[in-house]
């Protein structure tokens, strides 16, 4: 299995935990009888072009948009 690439501008910590939250959420998909581009879509992604998308870019894909939006802090 290869290992994604940690964007340059991103937390490594943060990175891993987007990693883990985005295959959850892939897992539950997949475990639904989903694809990969339904996957996106519950992050408000879409596949590239007319590329058909696999997990592994969807994970990826997915990582890189929660690490995109600052999450709200706890009190």
């Amino acid at each position: 299995m290869t290992h994604p690439s940690l964007p340059d501008h991103v937390n490594p910590i943060q990175w891993h935990q987007a990693l883990a939250v985005s295959r959850q959420t892939c897992a539950r998909v997949f475990r639904d009888g989903g694809t990969p581009a339904e996957a996106l879509a519950a992050f408000g992604l879409k596949a590239g072009g007319d590329e058909i998308p696999n997990w592994d870019k969807a994970v990826d894909q997915i990582a890189g948009e929660i690490c995109a939006h600052p999450m709200a802090r706890a009190a």
